[in-house]
């Protein structure tokens, strides 16, 4: 049974039409830059191999990024360390990046969501370039205390994003 399968297991999800929209149209063109990437690579090759890609096909799109960008973590009014995010793009969301063979698990998901709580910021992303096809590897996260939540369900929803990964992956 596949994790993202959200039904039956008392996950909510949030549309994309309740987040900025110019925040889900840099996500989706961020999706469209790692469709570009997995479609010239495919799967196999070396985390860094497909940074370096996914860089060059932003700078191509004129899409801002940053690399490892570290963000204070905060208890209790003072900062205790430090979170580093793989890319920070447009100065709008984060991105996770792995090259795994495996699904995208709840670990993955949680260290994100911690990354986006002391960033934050609403959006995350987990692109897995490890999977033979992509949208099987794009995880949409979102930080429900930026989306001012009153409650602690987990929020996602990366149906949306896969629908988009696949009309352009095929």
């Amino acid at each position: 049974m596949h994790e993202r399968n959200h039904t039956g297991r008392g996950r909510r999800s949030t549309p994309l039409s309740e987040l900025d929209p110019s925040l889900t149209e840099i996500s989706r063109r961020v999706i469209g830059c790692a469709i570009e990437t997995h479609k010239e690579l495919g799967p196999g090759y070396p985390l860094d191999i497909y940074r370096k890609a996914l860089m060059h096909e932003l700078k191509h799109e004129e899409i801002s990024f940053e690399l490892e960008k570290s963000f204070p973590v905060e208890f209790d009014g003072e900062e205790i360390g430090q979170v580093i995010a793989d890319m920070f793009v447009g100065e709008r969301f984060l991105l996770k990046l792995l090259a795994d063979n495996n699904e995208v698990d709840g670990s993955a998901r949680n260290e994100l969501r911690a990354t986006l709580r002391a960033a934050d910021l609403e959006l995350g992303l987990i692109i897995n370039f490890g999977q033979r096809r992509l949208k099987d590897g794009l995880v949409r996260v979102l930080n429900p205390d930026a989306l001012r939540s009153d409650d602690d369900e987990e929020y996602e929803d990366d149906e949306e994003e896969r629908e988009y990964a696949e009309a352009g992956e095929e």
